[in-house]
């Protein structure tokens, strides 16, 4: 590592104990206590287990094309450093300033969606906190009605905090990350274990039974370019990603090629259980149409509507504070692994490369976190109105789609690339996870349309910056070393 101040590598100092730790807090975070509710009402009740389970099996079949890249390049920025070693020194940089200035929006925004999902619980335990100050709004059109709005309440204020507080809580070394990760895996199983054993213990099926008939297939049917898998899928996605987030921290861990791989596929299959018990448990204590009611697809806070029933509002309000408690240990754990992107890409100058000095006694990326925090602190003010469609989308077609066709084109045409871990029943999980990637796109034309004019004006940022300083394409650059 060079010295303390400066771009270097970090040391190895994560086990697999913490990579799992931090993949499972990223997973879980506040997502599926704000977005179950939406996805019961996307697959029309019960089965939106179905939802789970899908999102659960392209996870996996995702997971493998990460590990083996991941196993191959164990670098700090995770796709970052993929893109550039499997597209080449040329479109390896295009694709890799494309990817990191993508990140510096939409890492933020899954910041700043889980900042807000905090408070609205919070704002369950404090009611005054939901009232407005001012909401000022705009609408145009952009492939597509396009509005937004800037909300500041009590609520957004907490939101604000909270991306502070989790900022000071990443501002650190990275083995103390690693203990701290642990500690707050602790509330996400207590979390989600109350929930589960609580539905458990008063579980009624007649409940899970109370469904249209033909509604288990009509949730599997097309309908026009709609299907509801599709619309549970996108959301049920949401929810898992996270799986990895190890993989942005690869210098980091200690036998990357090891535990990068196992920590993904052991955090998957544990959350992939606890999403589908926690589906099944509220399910079989509150009405499917009672979860899907209008004003509880406003507040989004059912967990606390889940544990009143049973226990009373007290226990409500903390079911809250876990689930708030779950929410921060999310965001520590994005911050964490998206501070590596930018610190990476400013180590090759592909973002300003004052984001890629260290701490000067803890060597951690410093500025890269700073940064990341302060972005995400803006955007806790915004509505999160389509926040997590445009995020999927952003993230389907710049980074898990690239990485999938990236490996099928790393294997035929670069077969010397040393492999400590080959993907499984290659290439079924790589087709299987392009698959589903295009069922969730199928009815997101505008959200592609504009992420794909978004990205021209990216590339064209690239091209002005390679003419100003005269390289590829308009100059021929020294290749890059692949290894």
């Amino acid at each position: 590592m060079k010295e303390a101040g400066q771009g270097g590598r970090s040391e190895g100092r994560l086990g697999l104990g913490a990579a799992v730790a931090l993949n499972i807090n990223d997973m879980v975070g506040v997502g599926p206590f704000l977005t179950l509710p939406l996805i019961v009402a996307a697959m029309g009740g019960p089965p939106a287990v179905l939802a789970w389970v899908a999102g659960g099996v392209l996870a996996v079949c995702d997971a493998l094309v990460w590990a083996e890249l991941a196993a191959s390049f164990p670098e700090a920025g995770g796709t970052y450093a993929y893109l550039r070693r499997m597209f080449g020194p040329h479109w390896g940089r295009l694709l890799g300033f494309l990817f990191a200035a993508q990140v510096l929006v939409s890492a933020p925004l899954s910041m700043a969606s889980g900042c807000i999902g905090l408070s609205k619980y919070m704002g369950y335990v404090f009611p005054r906190l939901q009232k407005e100050i001012v909401a000022p709004a705009a609408g145009f059109w952009f492939f597509g009605p396009v509005h937004l709005s800037l909300q500041i309440s009590g609520s957004t204020l907490v939101a604000a905090v909270a991306a502070i507080f989790v900022t000071g809580l990443v501002y650190r070394r990275v083995d103390s990350i690693g203990r701290l990760a642990k500690w707050l895996l602790g509330g996400v199983v207590v979390t989600l274990g109350v929930m589960i054993m609580s539905g458990l213990t008063h579980f009624d099926p007649a409940l899970l039974r109370n469904v249209p008939a033909g509604a288990w297939r009509d949730s599997l049917r097309w309908h026009g370019l709609h299907s509801a898998l599709a619309a549970g899928l996108l959301l049920a996605l949401y929810d898992y990603w996270g799986y990895y987030n190890v993989a942005f921290l690869g210098e980091e861990v200690r036998q990357p090629e090891r535990n990068i791989p196992r920590a993904m596929l052991i955090s998957i299959g544990v959350v992939m259980l606890l999403y589908v018990l926690m589906n099944v448990s509220v399910l079989a204590v509150l009405p499917w149409r009672e979860v899907t009611s209008g004003a509880q697809l406003q507040r989004l806070d059912i967990a606390s509507v889940f544990i009143e029933r049973l226990y009373g509002h007290r226990a409500g309000q903390a079911m809250a504070l876990l689930v708030i408690w779950t929410a921060l240990a999310s965001v520590f754990a994005l911050l964490t692994g998206y501070s590596r992107i930018v610190f990476a890409a400013a180590r090759d100058g592909n973002l300003p490369r004052g984001l890629a000095q260290l701490h000067p006694t803890e060597s951690f990326p410093a500025r890269a976190v700073m940064l990341l925090g302060a972005v995400t602190f803006a955007f806790c003010f915004l509505s999160v109105g389509e926040v997590i469609a445009a995020l999927v989308v952003v993230r389907i077609v710049l980074q898990f789609g690239l990485q999938a066709v990236g490996l099928l084109w790393l294997r035929r045409y670069r077969p010397e690339v040393r492999r400590p871990f080959r993907m499984w029943l290659y290439p079924v999980p790589a087709l299987v996870a392009l698959g589903g990637f295009v069922l969730v796109l199928a009815d997101k034309a505008a959200l592609v349309a504009r992420g794909s004019v978004l990205a021209a004006a990216v590339v064209a940022l690239f091209l002005l910056r390679a003419r100003r300083r005269k390289e590829w394409p308009f100059q021929p650059s020294p290749e890059i070393a692949a290894s």
